[in-house]
């Protein structure tokens, strides 16, 4: 019974959670609780909940591509295996995301989150404003799968990225690109994410040759 009403309660949060913006995300994000000078992972998917693939996809973008974040040693391949897991679950059709006990154990330092979202919420406000239905075709059906493919794709490049400057960072602003497009059911930002992707694979080429 216990069990059945914390499932429940979880469901319910997650439902009521879901964002449908940048700022919306960035929102839910600054509002995970934790008692330490540090965040769990899982505490901050609690917030945004693990039904839908977009605001993953998006808080995954940001969480690299942050300059107080994503420079912190090892995020970028921890964000990779994250991508990943997500997104190999979308391919096999579950609709609530599993993720790892050591995953979500993983923490961020509650100051460098909080600047990270002050330094971000400006930034974006004014993305939103452009944000919106369009070119649905490429965000629907079939079209999330090839979303999933480019993101498991870009995820296994991450843990390379640590040791090229900078190509993490590009690499979070593809997957927050990816996210915003399937949160905002834009499909303007889904063909400029194939974009950033293509150039992005490059970059790792390019610096390996």
């Amino acid at each position: 019974m216990g069990r059945d009403m914390t499932d429940d309660h979880q469901s319910q949060t997650e439902r009521r959670a879901e964002p449908d913006s940048l700022v919306g995300l960035l929102q839910l994000v600054s509002r995970a609780e934790d008692a330490s000078s540090t965040v769990r992972l899982g505490a901050v998917l609690d917030m945004i909940g693990r039904r839908s693939f977009g605001p993953m996809l998006l808080l995954a973008g940001l969480i690299v591509m942050a300059p107080l974040i994503g420079d912190i040693p090892g995020v970028p391949t921890v964000i990779g295996v994250f991508v990943f897991l997500v997104a190999l679950q979308l391919l096999l059709g579950r609709e609530h995301f599993w993720l790892p006990e050591w995953l979500l154990a993983r923490r961020i330092p509650r100051a460098k989150l909080h600047k990270a979202v002050v330094w971000m919420m400006p930034v974006a406000r004014f993305i939103d404003r452009f944000l919106g239905p369009r070119l649905t075709v490429l965000v629907n059906g079939g079209a999330r799968i090839g979303v999933a493919l480019l993101a498991m794709l870009v995820s296994l490049l991450m843990p390379v990225m640590e040791f090229i400057p900078f190509s993490a960072n590009a690499a979070g602003v593809t997957l927050t690109v990816f996210g915003l497009a399937l949160i905002a059911r834009d499909g303007l930002l889904a063909l400029i994410a194939f974009a950033l992707t293509g150039m992005t694979i490059g970059v790792i080429v390019w610096a390996l040759l």
